[in-house]
């Protein structure tokens, strides 16, 4: 990049950087959200906690009165940073900026004679008064730029901040009040301890609120004095390290410019736009006071459709940077942005889509944006970090060849490498004996993806993403003793070799003589889904030391109609993509995946190329891997990728003939590095994949399929390691791949 910028700071930035913040090895461009907090200031907290007695301010005690003086000078310290002069302003502590506006939005509802509340359309979440009252959210604003409350008279009525997007810590905020605006709060009926002077209790009772400062008659409840405390240090640590706010707004809009300008200055191979920046035409990034360092944008490709902002936070996460994707809180502005109506908002929720959340292109539109917001200790590195990752996998610097098979090659035959078993969803696999026949039903592969760990708090069922070391639990099936064995790859002192559970539902046949199970409802894939869930506490134990979270295993409901014994347990929607309504298991999409060895060979060439460490199948998780049917081929005539092309494919001899309907593509995450082997993490192979598998934004490797319905192998279908596969093809590749 090049450029080079003036330091704001009386340190360097980088000395800061490195002394002040050792846990960050990422690049870090989330701090709207929060930003960080520095190795200083929870050492002088920690150094302030262990020095001195602090007590519960309601008392009087010696320790009491240490905590009410050092409470009172903080609120002051926090006026004067604000330049709010004590004879006009009082600072109400409170949880966070929400609860700011909660408390000012309580208190005018029960005016008598009632209230119009206005607000501008691009305002946050939170804020979604005939005296005219005014509510500043300055959360955001006082980030990185100073809020100068000198003037009362032309000053917010109440302002409200959370103080840990100023200094990453303590987790507090403040409600700012002009006295001359208090009469409306303390006309609310509420009232708790440490604000009222008198309360009695049983019949005629009655009580009188505090006359004093406005803060006692506000501040509901013992004082979070701990969190004061730490912003006491934090405002010492700041100032040190950073000056003032004026300093850091500097800094942080020079680097803010330097990132808009060279997203404005990306193009396509065919001159077309690669970013979307959504921003008012009157600000300027050379002003703070027009603008802050935030940029929200989209990218486009070069048909000049717009890109998932879910595969774009797959790729950051990759390449370990923190950006936020979505509605960012604030439906007003993204309404304006993307140019939505309430009816897009309803027909997005009806689509899916949450608070939170904004990935998907609904209508041709996107349902979010893509935010990156700069720091008080942002540097260069951190905008050329992220410049450099927008440049390699959005910037398309000639045209694309569409990421399906050739058409008109010979399509040839195939037979089954190998059959893998998932029987805990997201767990480690377990391939089936070469020698048995494995049984096919609707639902997919006998025993795959029959049961779940779920966490025990939220009953939400866990994901590999997340828990990477879920990939060395091992299950496997044991047909003899009928059960299912788990196996950890790793070792744990005090933990078990393994723990097995019955392979009939709800038995209590295992090696755990205290199982029981309980109905529950769990949360898969954003579904919920009936569960039973093992109450044994060294199972419970197992997974829970394991994976260092609360958790436990459930397996699905047998619907009524289900033969005890048996693996048949239809749940969750039909799959979208098929004509024919499928019930499927906890996997997320279809019944089985299959993915071929000719195109894990040709994926692996691509990542060798770049100097990228090989990807192994088992990455992939898929259940059945397909390798060509002729012995001796060089790995230059193999078929990658014809399985993009596929209608359906014949498996097995004509006494034993099985039928699947390929579904389309398979969607790929970054859980695809994941070592299935080790449990560690790597950028290969989803780097290389969404630079040569991208279609319509989205990343896709090996196909989803399903036992074909009302065929005449329905009933005993079976499959059987080295089974002749013969593929029917059709040439619609693009529909395939969504």
């Amino acid at each position: 990049m090049g450029k080079s910028f003036e330091n704001s700071y009386d340190i360097d930035l980088e000395d800061i950087r490195l002394s002040e913040y050792p846990m960050t090895d990422t690049t870090y461009l989330d701090h709207a959200g929060t930003t960080l907090y520095s190795k200083s200031l929870i050492e002088a907290f920690a150094t302030e906690m262990t020095s001195n007695l602090l007590g519960n301010p309601h008392s009087a005690s010696s320790a009491a009165q240490l905590s009410s003086r050092r409470v009172d000078d903080v609120r002051l310290r926090m006026l004067h940073f604000f330049n709010a002069d004590p004879e006009h302003f009082d600072l109400v502590f409170v949880a966070n900026a929400t609860a700011g506006m909660k408390l000012v939005m309580d208190a005018f509802r029960e005016q008598e004679q009632g209230f119009w509340y206005g607000y501008h359309k691009d305002a946050h979440t939170s804020l979604h008064g005939k005296n005219t009252y005014s509510l500043l959210d300055a959360a955001a604003l006082v980030s990185t730029c100073p809020l100068d409350l000198g003037n009362a008279a032309l000053a917010p009525d109440y302002t409200v901040l959370s103080f840990y997007k100023i200094f990453g810590f303590p987790d507090l905020g403040a409600l700012i009040v002009r006295k001359a605006a208090a009469e409306p709060l303390l006309k609310r009926s509420y009232f708790g301890g440490g604000t009222v002077d008198m309360v009695t209790v049983g019949q005629g009772g009655w009580h009188i609120k505090k006359q004093g400062h406005l803060h006692q008659q506000l501040e509901d409840g013992t004082l979070p004095i701990h969190n004061i405390m730490a912003l006491d240090s934090a405002l010492q640590v700041h100032k040190r390290l950073y000056k003032s706010l004026r300093c850091v707004a500097s800094h942080t809009m020079a680097l803010a410019e330097e990132v808009y300008q060279q997203l404005s200055s990306f193009r396509h191979f065919n001159g077309t736009h690669v970013c979307e920046i959504y921003k008012d035409p009157a600000s300027s990034y050379a002003d703070s006071t027009t603008q802050g360092p935030i940029i929200s944008f989209n990218f486009r490709n070069s048909s000049g459709h717009f890109v998932s902002n879910a595969e774009v936070e797959k790729l950051a996460t990759i390449r370990n940077i923190q950006i936020r994707t979505g509605g960012l809180c604030n439906p007003g502005g993204i309404a304006s942005s993307l140019e939505l109506t309430s009816q897009d908002f309803r027909r997005n929720f009806s689509a899916g889509v949450r608070c939170g959340q904004g990935g998907l292109i609904i209508g041709g539109k996107p349902t979010g944006v893509i935010r990156v917001s700069l720091g008080a200790m942002s540097n260069l590195e951190d905008i050329t970090t992220f410049v450099d990752f927008v440049r390699e996998f959005f910037v398309e610097a000639r045209p694309k060849e569409p990421p399906a098979a050739d058409v008109n090659g010979s399509i040839g035959s195939f037979y089954v490498e190998s059959l893998t078993i998932y029987p805990i969803k997201s767990c480690g696999g377990w391939r089936a004996p070469s020698d048995s026949e494995w049984d096919i039903k609707q639902e997919g592969l006998a025993w795959d993806r029959e049961w779940c760990l779920v966490h025990q708090g939220t009953r939400k069922a866990l994901s590999q993403k997340t828990y990477p070391k879920m990939a060395l639990l091992r299950p496997s099936i044991d047909l003899k003793p009928n059960l299912l064995r788990i196996h950890y790859a790793a070792f744990l002192p005090g933990l078990p070799d393994e723990i097995s559970v019955s392979l009939t539902p709800d038995s209590k046949i295992s090696n755990n003589a205290d199982l029981t199970t309980s109905e529950m409802e769990a949360e898969v894939c954003g579904q919920e889904v009936p569960m039973n869930t093992y109450q044994s506490e060294t199972i419970a134990r197992f997974f829970s030391t394991i994976l260092g979270t609360p958790c436990t295993l459930a397996r699905f409901r047998q619907p009524q109609s289900c033969p005890s014994g048996r693996h048949s347990k239809a749940h969750l929607a039909p799959i979208s993509t098929s004509p024919v309504p499928r019930p499927i298991l906890l996997s997320n999409e279809s019944p089985m995946l299959v993915i071929t060895r000719s195109s894990v060979n040709r994926l692996n060439e691509q990542i060798k190329s770049a100097d990228g460490k090989a990807a192994h199948a088992s990455v992939f998780r898929a259940n059945i891997v397909l390798a060509e049917d002729r012995p001796g081929l060089d790995p230059g005539f193999e078929q990658p990728y014809v399985e993009d092309a596929w209608e359906y494919l014949r498996i097995g001899k004509a006494s034993r003939k099985v039928t699947l309907d390929v579904l389309g593509g398979c969607r790929r995450c970054q859980m695809v590095c994941i070592d299935q082997t080790t449990g560690e993490k790597d950028g290969e192979p989803f780097i290389t994949l969404a630079k040569t598998r991208r279609n319509k934004g989205q990343v896709f490797f090996g196909v989803h399929t399903a036992l074909a319905k009302g065929g005449d192998d329905e009933a005993n279908a079976r499959v059987k390691v080295g089974d002749r596969v013969v593929p029917i093809k059709t040439v619609r590749l693009d529909d395939r791949l969504v």
